[in-house]
Formats: C-alpha cells, structure tokens, sequence
C-alpha cells in the first residue's frame, strides 16, 4: 500500500469543499443508486459443473439427441389435413434415469379449449388460433421399442405435451429408446403466424411446421422442458438427423429443410437441368416459370408423388407444397470453399423485380453474410416459402408474407433466415428467453442491410434508439414472452439490438466485442446455452466486468437521463481550467461521451468510462481548458436512449 499523508489529504479536502457540498445537494434529487447496480451479483450456477465459469460447455456438458425419420402425406379436400408417422431414436445421454418422455403437440394451439386459446384476448392478437377449432393432433397410436421389447403406451396429453409413461426406465449414459406414434391433423389457415394455407388463384400455398410430435428438452438446468406453446414463446428443440418423406398430389412442388434425396423422381428432365444450373450460377436460375405453372407439360396432373428429403444435426424441418409455384434458385458461396443452393418458391400474385423475383437474391446474400461474420451456415441448402405468415423461421426453411415488396422483403428475408444463426445454430430456448433469438438476429440484421448491394435498404436513422428512449413497458427482457404485455413484446428486438448495439460501440469498442460475441457463437454451436453464459462469455473473452450492463439492461426497466449539471473555472480563471460537474439523474448508466467546444475553436471528444459511477451519481472533473467553454454535448451521436435530451447540452454565455 502506498504511503497515505493526512496533511496532503486534508489540503485537498478544502479545495474541493465546495464541490463536494454541490455534490451532496445534487446526489439528493437523483434516483440513482450505485450499490444497487454495482452491488454483488452472482448468477445461478447448473448442478454437475455442466458449464464453466467462462461461459463455455465444460466437459461435463451433456445434451440429450433426437433423430427422427418421418413419412407425411398432405390430403388436399373440403378440410386439408396432414397423415402422418414419425419414429423418434432418442438418445439420454444425461446421467440420469428417465420413468417418462415428454413430447410436444404444437397443433393442439388449434384446439378450441387449448391454453393457448384460453389466454386470447377478445380483440385478438397476431398470434391467436383466428377461429379455427377444429385444429389438434390425433393421435392414432404410440408404440416404445427399448433393449429388444416393444410395447404400446396410452399417451397422457396435456394441452400441447404428451407425456409417455415407460413401463421401464431409460437408463443414461447414451442409452437409446425408438418412439413410433401415428397422428394426423387438420391444416390451419391461419397456424398463429407460424405456418397455415392461403388461396391464391393458381392454388393453395401451404406453409407446413409444427407437424409433428417432437421431443421436449431434457437438459442440465430444468430437467425436462415442459412450457406448453400457447402462440408467441417460441420453441425449444433437441438437435439430431431428419430424414423426412412428403407424399403429396403430383401436380404439387414441395420444397423442404434439407437437401432432396430423389429429384430425378419428382420433376422433369428439364426442371432436373434447371436446378443442376441454379446450383452452380451466382445469379437466379428459374426452375420453374410463371409461364409453366400449371401447364401439364410442367407437373403431371394425376395421383401422387413422394419427395424425400434430409437434413442433419438439425433441431427442427419444415416444408411448402403448392401448385401454385414460381421456383427460383441460385448459388451460395461459403467461406471455406463449399457450395450450396439458396431457393425461392412464390406464386405469380408475388412475382415481380420489385418483389419476390429478389427474393432468391436476397436469401443467397444473407447466408453469404452471415456465413462470414459468425458461423458458417452448416447445411447445403434454403428455401424461402411466400404464404400466409408474415414471417416465420426454421432450419433451412423460412415462410416470408406473400404481397411484401423491395426493402420489406429484404427485411423480413435476412430476418427470418438470420434466425438460423439465432436459435437455429445456436440453439436458446425461444419460449423462456426471447430476447437470445429475435434480438441477436435483429442486431445481425443491421450488418447485413449495411453490406447488401452497396447499403441498398441500409437504414441509417437513430430510430431504434428513439422507440428505446420511449419505451413504456413495466416488463424487463428477461420476461418469458407469455408473461410480457401483448403490446411489448417487440423490445425483445429492439431493445436487446440497441443494447448490443452500445455494448459493441460505446462500452468495449468492435474488435473487443467482435471477438468475444463470436467466441459465445463458436462455444455454443449446436449446443443449449443460458443467458448466463453469455453473460460470463462475453465478461471473460472481453476482459470487462459487464454485470452492471447485463443487469440494468436485461433485468430492469431502468431508464437513462445523464446531465450536464454545472461547469466552473478553476479560481474563476478559464485558462486555468474547467471543472465539470455530470449528474446521473436515473437509476441506468453508461460510459459518457462528451463534445467540448471552446471558444477559441478546439473541439475535443472526451471518453469517460462507466466506472465514474461506481461510487455515486455525481461526478466532477477538470478538463483543461484554455479559453472558455463555448458548449459542452454529452452523447454528441445521439446512441443512448437518453429520456432527457435537453439538459444533454451545456451553452456557455
């Protein structure tokens, strides 16, 4: 400890008597408490050392697997409905022994006494079942195969979980069950946003998920995940190998997750050619034309054909089958040398340059991006769907609003195919913690709209920052979204964006922020992450203790309002220097950027680092003028959502 002399302390002490005496009167009329924020924290920790301290899997990580191989057949009529039979190899690779599975049933959202249908609103919302009660799994029969026995369960449902009673316990360790279940379900028109049919005058478009029994979570933090889907949270899935078959009317083009095992079986010689062509060209090859669509030369007209398709290390597939489709594709060029195809299947009322004839263009683009920036998109192939949901995402396949056009479109495409990133890759659990998948994308989004085409729809306005700034929600980030105001779910994007937004460039600086948000991506690929973990991957590649940020950020409502309260001359000289008094006057902070002009001229940016605040929400500092300070700008490039702007600005006289 270095030597501490009273009499230098007690002289130092008087000059700044005054000071500390305005200090004392200001700190009285501010909310901000410092030890609330920088008091300890100490995030939850999961039992068996499953995950580190810095934030990674540590050897101890486990995750339960699921592949499943599942045959399909779309019954087009007076109620179009899907038949199905799924077979799931689940593998516990948990230490523990398992008496029960539990499955998820997203279709029964659709049934008139679901959950989900209970907590609607008389005036609805985007998410609702919109009067369709005839919706739900039948389940026709659940068949177990464990250690060479193979028995039949009566299957417990419950809203939108099914739970299978084992008549012996699955053991751990890698043991392995098969569950076989044959179901069927009636197709929504409107499926919640998320999936449905739509009439258009060449045909139905049918935008298929959540069309098949799948597994709940079993994970290292809550044991099995068992939230049922009542319409915005999201999902939450086990990773493992799809091979999927989709019989369908042969007048029909399906489009799937994966990479189609048959083509040869499934379209003509041309359209084979069409599509060998759209793999290796860098613009849109047409597969199938608006001219083609509906012609018997196109698509034979009678009976049924099969598409086979696969897809692996996945968490979920989906498809699109319509005799209505324009199909386009073109080349994706990744980083690491490989090739794979990006597709766009659309009907005539969505053609158009200033439309979905982009739609291809836009998809390959993004993947190119993202692929670069992050994680390289690990599979071959995407499929971009125009039907009845405004925007919907899954692995390899995305459903974009049909009349959507030029910068909308581009929007909703490099959205909903960034989610592949965020939560497709890097898999958090949507229905407990929306913010780690809309707002991680939204916040990628941003990159990729400022690098397509020269910043074609790059959107370049402070307007996020302002709907921030004016943000009314009682309900912090980390709300699960069914339990967040129906009007406020949308901060889950914006705000998580903004707030990553000004941890990149106002707290760490890009290169520091870069490297450990990508480390998090790499750390949790494929795998289950919390938000702790991100909390402690990005402290421990960052070397910055960040809990306050997280805390105030993502844990509270707090709002931010930093003053410029008071500037005095040193012995009232200007030449001798100013001290500068800064009020934090609400309970969040930030590091303060300050824009000082003198009038003689010098314009200088100062950067003051957060811990000025870490002992109390006043603080005064001398800047070096030499004349006097002609305006004093706290924020001068408008990124913190600041609720005050006016006291922002110091004017001298």
């Amino acid at each position: 400890m270095r030597y501490f002399k009273l009499s230098n302390f007690l002289s130092t002490l008087c000059l700044l008597a005054g000071t500390i005496t305005a200090e004392a009167q200001m700190a009285d009329t501010v909310k901000y408490n410092h030890q609330e924020l920088f008091g300890p924290i100490t995030w939850p920790v999961t039992v068996g050392g499953t995950r580190s301290a810095s934030g990674k899997p540590s050897p101890a990580y486990w995750q339960n697997r699921a592949d499943y191989q599942i045959k399909a057949t779309l019954n087009e009529g007076a109620d179009t409905t899907i038949n199905g039979k799924v077979i799931i190899d689940y593998t516990n690779n948990s230490p523990d022994q398992l008496d029960y599975l539990w499955l998820q049933l997203d279709q029964n959202l659709f049934k008139p006494d679901s959950r989900g249908a209970a907590v609607t609103p008389v005036t609805g919302d985007r998410f609702d079942v919109k009067g369709f009660n005839q919706g739900g799994y039948h389940i026709g029969s659940v068949t177990i195969t464990y250690k060479g026995k193979t028995y039949t369960v009566v299957p417990v449902i419950t809203d939108a979980r099914m739970q299978l009673r084992l008549n012996t316990p699955l053991d751990g360790k890698g043991e392995k069950i098969q569950v076989a279940i044959n179901y069927d379900f009636a197709i929504p028109y409107y499926g919640a946003d998320r999936m449905g049919r739509k009439k258009f005058k060449q045909g139905y478009v049918y935008e298929i998920a959540q069309w098949y029994p799948r597994m709940c979570v079993y994970d290292d933090v809550e044991g099995w995940n068992t939230l049922p889907y009542m319409g915005l949270g999201e999902f939450y899935c086990e990773y493992g190998d799809f091979d999927y078959y989709i019989t369908a009317p042969a007048n029909m083009i399906v489009v799937g997750s994966g990479d189609l095992q048959n083509p040869r079986d499934v379209l003509s010689a041309e359209q084979n050619k069409r599509y060998e062509e759209a793999k290796k060209s860098d613009k849109t090859v047409t597969i199938i034309s608006a001219d083609e669509v509906g012609k018997a030369a196109t698509r034979p007209f009678n009976g049924t054909l099969t598409w086979h398709y696969k897809m692996e290390n996945s968490r979920d597939v989906a498809w699109g089958a319509s005799n209505a489709f324009i199909w386009d594709g073109a080349k994706v060029n990744f980083p690491s040398g490989r090739k794979g195809i990006a597709m766009s299947a659309y009907p005539l009322e969505s053609s158009g340059n200033d439309s979905w004839g982009r739609s291809t263009e836009y998809l390959k683009n993004s993947m190119e991006i993202y692929s670069k920036a992050y994680f390289e998109y690990p599979w071959n192939s995407a499929v971009n769907v125009s039907g009845v949901a405004l925007g919907m995402e899954y692995p390899g396949a995305v459903f974009c609003l049909s009349n959507l056009k030029n910068g909308g479109l581009w929007g909703d495409v490099t959205h909903e195919i960034g989610h592949n990133w965020f939560p497709m890759i890097v898999g958090s659990n949507e229905r407990k913690y929306m913010w780690m998948d809309e707002g991680f994308n939204t916040f990628i989004n941003q990159y990729a709209s400022q690098q397509f085409n020269h910043g074609e729809y790059n959107d370049t306005s402070k307007r996020s920052v302002q709907i921030v700034r004016n943000l009314k929600s009682k309900d912090p980030l980390m709300t699960p979204p069914e339990a967040i105001g129906l009007n406020d779910y949308g901060q889950y994007y914006i705000k998580t964006a903004v707030g990553l937004n000004m941890l990149r460039d106002l707290v760490l600086g890009p290169q520091r922020f870069d490297y450990a948000f990508n480390e998090y991506v790499k750390h949790w690929a494929f795998k289950h992450p919390l938000p702790y973990d991100l909390f402690r991957a990005m402290n421990d590649a960052s070397g910055e203790d960040l809990n306050w940020f997280w805390k105030e950020w993502f844990f509270t409502t707090w709002k931010l309002d930093q003053a410029v309260t008071s500037v005095k001359y040193v012995n009232g000289k200007v030449t001798d220097g100013a001290l500068i008094t800064l009020t934090n006057k609400e309970k969040m902070v930030m590091p303060v950027q300050l824009k000082i002009t003198q009038s003689n001229g010098k314009t200088e940016i100062l950067n003051l680092p957060v811990n000025i605040w870490q002992r109390g929400g006043v603080w005064v500092f001398k800047y070096p003028s030499t004349s006097s300070i002609k305006s004093i700008v706290i924020d001068p490039g408008n990124e913190l959502p600041d609720i005050d702007l006016k006291n922002n600005t110091y004017t001298g006289n």
